[in-house]
């Protein structure tokens, strides 16, 4: 067993070739061990890279993962930030409307500036990709749109799973459903 070791160990060639295995037969020559203390050396020293590379590597992900992660929570906490600040113009004139509706006798004027004040909204959230669901009396109920409230007994074959009024109007935000339409269904 302990000659198979040497034999094995050895870096010689003619050892290996010549096949002896005695002690005094096949051992390390003076010149044989720098060349393998030196091959040992450079081994350990590509190792020890390798495992600071792997270890910069590792930290560095970790690094990125906390990153994005805290990124991430900012970005949920401000998201709304851009709308609001969209907004804030129409609650400026709302409350301008307020103030003057105390002290105004011209119910006509009030509600133009009523008007105003909801198509600027209108077209603010549009810009955004707000669009409104299509629920008109006597359009086709559509479960993906729509969400039937109750249903309202009619005569006519024609009015039947047809909207016959509607409650509360629906949204869409860049083609997703925020909120169904609420509809009453002709029976």
């Amino acid at each position: 067993m302990e000659n198979e070791e040497i034999k094995e160990g050895c870096a010689n060639e003619a050892c290996n070739q010549d096949g002896k295995n005695g002690q005094d037969g096949c051992q390390r020559s003076e010149e044989a061990a720098p060349k393998t203390d030196a091959a040992e050396a450079t081994a350990e020293q590509k190792l020890a890279e390798v495992q600071d590379k792997y270890i910069r590597l590792v930290a560095e992900f970790d690094n990125y993962r906390k990153r994005t992660v805290r990124e991430r929570l900012e970005l949920l906490a401000t998201a709304a930030e851009d709308t609001i600040k969209g907004i804030l113009p129409v609650l400026d004139d709302i409350e301008r409307a307020k103030k003057t509706m105390e002290n105004v006798t011209d119910v006509a004027a009030v509600k133009e500036g009523v008007d105003l004040i909801y198509q600027k909204l209108q077209d603010y959230l549009s810009s955004k990709g707000l669009q409104a669901v299509e629920s008109a009396q006597g359009t086709a109920f559509d479960t993906d749109v729509h969400d039937a409230v109750s249903k309202f007994p009619v005569s006519e074959e024609a009015q039947r799973n047809k909207i016959f009024d509607t409650l509360q109007k629906g949204y869409k935000l860049n083609d997703k459903i925020i909120r169904y339409a609420k509809v009453v269904v002709g029976e």
